[in-house]
């Protein structure tokens, strides 16, 4: 018998049918360390996007797809005229990723609706479950790209036009692993969005606290940014005359690292991709390529933070040519204040004490929250460890997070 956790009147979720779907799920893009590689529109993606409708039109609700290969599965709901109550999140992950990220709010919302076909009960509203693609953009920058375009925030074409560092169009990937839908990116209207994810940071273990309630997102920005000085015969040419755009680069690595401890504790700055050109050990670096993250709770703080990293860049060493490209502007995101009262309430019914809190991570979320209600329920994650293989939740944690989610949902459906 498995075990069952989250008792909404006679609806109740399944523990183990839950933790079971997760494991198999990771068997697409493991990896030997026990993690997955699952990057957007891989072969690994189509295989567990396969999975993922097989596993939606087992249980009888229908499978859209739209022009960006975002997943929509739909369980009808009692009056046709209302728009669906979403639940959301994504299955491509990093490429040293883990189980959960992301993850468990597509597995976790599965469970929700075979929960919810398996009893027979039905919502007033439909109930739809996204898989959002190139949630990660690690393979296609910016981040959240799908959802950006679900919002308005992008246009398709822009979304259609991104390349990978191989040079690969995500249009030509999509159409590689046969997921490009008919339906319009952003013709949905949704009553509300909900996402449940793990923290990736280290409060709610530290506080020893189940569920959070999460009341918004930073702020964010991504950068690239080439350095540009002159190779050189590295035994030829003179220290004193040399234009080492890696010497360049790592003089910027350090001033920005100064930046984030400039506005502590809140503000974080991350160089997380580094290409030194043309990468020989007897050549003086011609050409330096890095990212630049900034985020910080206040839209504010983050504009000055922008400023002081061109202010770096623009003071680096004479002959060191400098190009920046702002990729990514996500101003800070609150969430929903009717669908954060439902998460509380639906955790507090379940025995648990929420912790409002604040993510420090983009989702998609943060772009549904533009054009509908959102709100987002955390789970702890150990150590707060995320981006990384040994990325680890409890079956009880992720349990807990997906019955409040279902309470949330039956809640929003009474309310909206």
């Amino acid at each position: 018998m498995s075990e069952i956790i989250g008792h909404t009147g006679n609806v109740a979720i399944d523990s183990q049918r839950l933790w079971a779907s997760i494991m198999d799920t990771a068997r697409f893009g493991a990896t030997p360390k026990g993690g997955i590689r699952r990057l957007t529109l891989s072969e690994e993606d189509r295989a567990v996007r396969d999975w993922f409708r097989d596993a939606c039109e087992a249980i009888g609700a229908g499978v859209e797809i739209d022009e960006l290969g975002t997943m929509y599965a739909t369980l009808p709901g009692t009056d046709p005229a209302l728009p669906p109550i979403a639940i959301g999140s994504h299955l491509d992950t990093q490429p040293t990723g883990g189980k959960f990220d992301g993850v468990i709010g597509v597995l976790g919302g599965l469970e929700v609706l075979r929960t919810l076909a398996e009893t027979g009960t039905r919502t007033r509203h439909p109930v739809t479950l996204i898989n959002w693609t190139n949630e990660e953009g690690s393979r296609f920058a910016p981040a959240m790209l799908c959802s950006g375009v679900f919002a308005g925030a992008f246009p398709a074409d822009f979304a259609l036009s991104r390349t990978d560092r191989d040079g690969i169009t995500f249009a030509d990937a999509l159409d590689a692993i046969g997921y490009r839908g008919p339906l319009r990116a952003g013709a949905k209207t949704l009553a509300a969005h909900f996402e449940l994810h793990i923290e990736q940071g280290p409060i709610l273990e530290a506080e020893e606290k189940t569920i959070g309630a999460v009341t918004g997102v930073q702020a964010m920005r991504w950068f690239e940014v080439t350095l540009t000085g002159n190779e050189g015969h590295a035994g030829a040419t003179p220290m004193r005359l040399r234009q080492d755009a890696l010497v360049a680069g790592a003089h910027a690595i350090l001033a920005i690292e100064r930046l984030a401890a400039e506005h502590a504790p809140d503000a974080v700055a991350t160089v997380g991709l580094l290409e030194c050109r043309p990468n020989s050990r007897n050549v003086v670096p011609g050409e330096v390529f890095l990212t630049v993250d900034l985020r910080h709770p206040s839209d504010a703080v983050l504009e000055v933070m922008e400023q002081s990293l061109r202010h770096i860049l623009a003071s680096l060493p004479a002959g060191i040519g400098v190009t920046v490209d702002k990729v990514w502007d996500n101003p800070a995101v609150p969430f929903d204040a009717r669908l954060l009262d439902a998460i509380r309430a639906g955790a507090r019914a379940e025995g648990f004490t929420p912790r409002d809190i604040v993510s420090g991570a983009g989702h998609d979320s943060a772009y549904t929250a533009r054009v509908c209600p959102s709100a987002m329920i955390f789970v702890p994650c150990a150590g707060g460890l995320s981006h990384n293989e040994a990325e680890s939740a409890t079956q009880h944690d992720v349990a807990a997070g997906t019955a409040v989610l279902l309470r949330a949902v039956l809640e929003a459906d009474r309310l909206l």
